[in-house]
């Protein structure tokens, strides 16, 4: 068999097999930084991916937006948002011009609560990943974007 028959664009078992190389580490890296997160710091990480979406929108966003950014659906945000808001780390105001969208801003505690927890996610990676030499990980880096690229093209082909 030649190199081009087991491309993963040529051969449906060199794309099973890809995408389960991609996804292992990617699984496994999830799973321990889950555990930490409820062991350390008492969230899911569903909640620090909303603190950290709302982080980079300092002007918040509208819980679609929020939605689309964690991909998931609206009702998983607004059970996720209103635990936030109970917790006094998000605030959610209704659109005077559409009172049935919502905007969704950090509170002060919110962006103190998640400036801990980026620090410890950042010391966690460094740690999980710190057998990976450097050109590797820059050329999975690289190698990734060419991925997403390709993934975007996709979907909007």
């Amino acid at each position: 068999m030649d190199a081009t028959a087991r491309h993963p664009e040529t051969d449906p078992r060199a794309a099973v097999k890809l995408w389960l190389r991609l996804y292992r580490p990617v699984s496994l890296i999830e799973r321990e930084l889950r555990s930490r997160f409820q062991r350390e710091f008492g969230v899911s990480l569903s909640r620090f991916d909303a603190l950290s979406a709302l982080d980079r929108a300092p002007d918040g966003l509208l819980m679609g937006e929020l939605s689309d950014r964690l991909l998931v659906t609206n009702g998983n945000v607004t059970g996720l948002i209103s635990r936030m808001v109970a917790d006094g780390l998000a605030t959610r105001a209704a659109l005077p011009q559409d009172r049935r969208s919502f905007r969704v801003e950090l509170t002060d505690a919110g962006r103190q609560t998640f400036a801990r927890m980026a620090r410890a996610h950042a010391d966690w990676l460094a740690e999980l990943l710190a057998d990976l030499p450097g050109e590797t990980a820059a050329a999975l880096g690289s190698h990734t974007e060419t991925l997403m690229h390709s993934l975007r093209t996709e979907q909007d082909g």
